[in-house]
This record gives C-alpha cells, structure tokens and sequence, in this order.
C-alpha cells in the first residue's frame, strides 16, 4: 500500500447560456474583432444576464453536471472550497452558500482569494486535506462572474473577460496518481498593477467611488503580461526541475486563458510543444478562477490514465504558480 494522494475522480465544467461575440464588442466599445484575435485569441465569452444569480450559480451548475456524470452522492460531500474574486457577497462565503443550494448538509466550505491562480492555490489546499486522511470527497470549484466588476466602456479590460467557471471532485488513493508537487508564489508588490480601487477596507464604497469607476477590474495590460510570462515560466521549470522531469515527460500544458500570446510566450519560454498545451480562450475569455477546470472540462477526454499534466496560472496580486498531476482515470 501506498501514501494517500489527492486524485481527481471527476471534474465538469458550466458557463451562461448567453454569448457576447467580438462582434457584439464593437457596438460597446471601440474595438474590433480583427484586433481583439490577433492580440488575445479569444472570439467569444459567457455572460450571465440574470440579475438574480451570482457566482454561486455558475458553481452549482458545474457541481449538477458532476454529479450526474459520476453520481457522487450529496451527503458524502467532506468539504467545498471555492476559488472566485467574484463572491456573491463580502461575507458569507460563496462556498456555505454553494453547499447550501446544493444540499450538501455534511459539508463545511471556504472561499479563496488568489485571483487566476485561485483554482491551483485551492487544489493543492484541498490535497492536503485528502492526504492528511482527514477528509473523503472535496469539491474544488474555480468560478468567476466578472461581467459583474467589468467596466464596458474600458476598451482595454471588457474584451478580455467572461463569465464561467468548473470543479473537480478529489478523493484519495494510494495508487499513486494525483497531485504530486506544486510550487505556489505570491508578491504584493505586484497588486498595484492588477486590482480593484475601492470596495475594500482601504477604500469602502462611496458615492465618490461609484461615481469615478473605481468597482472595476484595473489593470496595466504590458506589466501583467511579463510578469505572467516569467511567473508561469519560472514555476514550471522550478516544478519539473525538482521532479526529475523534462518537458518530454508531460503529456499536456494547461495554462490559466488570460491571452492566447502570454501562452504561446510561457510554452516557447521553457520549450514547450505547442500541441501538446491547451487552450479553449477563443470560446470564454479569461474566466479568472474558472479557467483552469474549464479546460480540464473540455479537454478531459484527451486523459488517459497515469498522464502527467502541469496545470499553471498568474494573477493579481500578483500571485502564481504550477501543479503536477497524474491523472486517474
């Protein structure tokens, strides 16, 4: 018998019925759908119209199509972590609120808070929790609603961003998939170039504030793009490296979709085939937490088992990071 590993045994994806086209883009702001390809890949995003849901909902529509893919019963539900900048709300947790929705009345949840890299910050949470024995069945949840703090008339962020987000179910094994290593980074000395103004403690909600824009995504587009290049770079050669591994040894990239170039920038950084690294942007955008098990959604029936998969991801904060895997199934 083996150490226990964190496997996932399962993972879905969900995203609003409603497309938003580049199209649709160049009647909001001055922009075109030429422009927006060449420089981002993405041709589309998800937006949920909805004035009555939140990013919980995105949440549970990815966990109903769990559940009837893998008929996980609800009851035997640990824990649910939720990945999102987009809360539902200050306080509670989108994550109490999921479980609630959901009826998952024998678990206890939490939300993180590291913007794209939420999903990979809360994976390797919840390993820990499978590999200490102390927990069966974890839902890991990467979600974001970011249609709800973009601002539509800044032609530099609103092209980038959708609405969406997935889960993967983690339960333990000792076969020897799973998680295996990560490397996780932060520096808040990049928070000024990728942030929200105001809303926070620092700067509540004021008439002023609403009234200067500042409940938005903020960002200096040229900083975030070589920071996010280095960062997902560095981390990944620092995983392989200390693994033993080569890029010969990874069967597929699964980088955070933030921008087609910053992709094609991290895989050509450390040498890495471009077909063998994943992307689905053109269909999304940059679904900020979401990203990451979105793709593991789409591109699932590529797996085979025992695959080893580096999954990457920069954010605001800044925050950044890699995660090794060995899929199950």
């Amino acid at each position: 018998m083996g150490s226990i590993k964190a496997i996932i045994t399962g993972v879905a994806g969900y995203v609003p019925d409603e497309i938003l086209t580049n199209k649709d883009m160049e009647k909001i702001v001055e922009t075109s759908d030429e422009w927006i390809v060449s420089r981002t890949g993405i041709k589309q995003r998800h937006i949920e119209r909805d004035p009555d849901k939140g990013t919980s909902d995105l949440a549970v529509g990815a966990i109903n199509k769990l559940i009837s893919q893998t008929g996980l019963k609800i009851e035997e539900i640990d824990m649910i972590i939720v990945a999102t900048v987009t809360a539902d709300y200050p306080f509670p947790d989108t994550a109490n609120i999921v479980a609630h929705k959901i009826g998952a009345v024998n678990a206890f949840g939490y939300d993180i808070n590291a913007a794209c890299s939420g999903f990979i910050f809360s994976l390797v949470t919840a390993s820990q929790f499978i590999q200490s024995g102390m927990y069966k069945k974890i839902l890991v949840v990467g979600a974001d609603q970011m249609s709800s703090i973009l601002d539509y008339e800044d032609r530099t962020t609103c092209i980038l961003f959708g609405d969406g987000g997935g889960v993967v179910l983690l339960e333990p094994s000792e076969e020897g998939h799973g998680v295996q290593d990560a490397v996780l980074r932060g520096d808040g000395a990049g928070a000024e170039f990728l942030h929200m103004k105001a809303g926070g403690s620092i700067k509540p909600a004021t008439v002023q504030s609403v009234e200067a824009r500042e409940h938005f995504v903020y960002q200096e587009g040229r900083t975030v793009f070589k920071s996010a290049i280095k960062g997902m770079s560095e981390s990944i050669t620092e995983l392989l490296s200390r693994n033993n591994l080569t890029q010969d040894d990874i069967d597929y990239l699964i980088p955070h979709q933030a921008n087609k170039r910053i992709l094609y920038g991290v895989a050509d950084y450390i040498g890495f085939p471009h077909e063998k690294l994943l992307i689905n942007i053109e269909n999304y955008g940059n679904t900020t937490a979401g990203t990451i098990p979105l793709c593991l959604s789409d591109f699932q029936d590529k797996f085979k088992k025992g695959d080893k998969l580096v999954l990457t991801a920069f954010g605001g904060g800044f925050t950044w990071g890699a995660v090794l895997i060995e899929w199950a199934y």
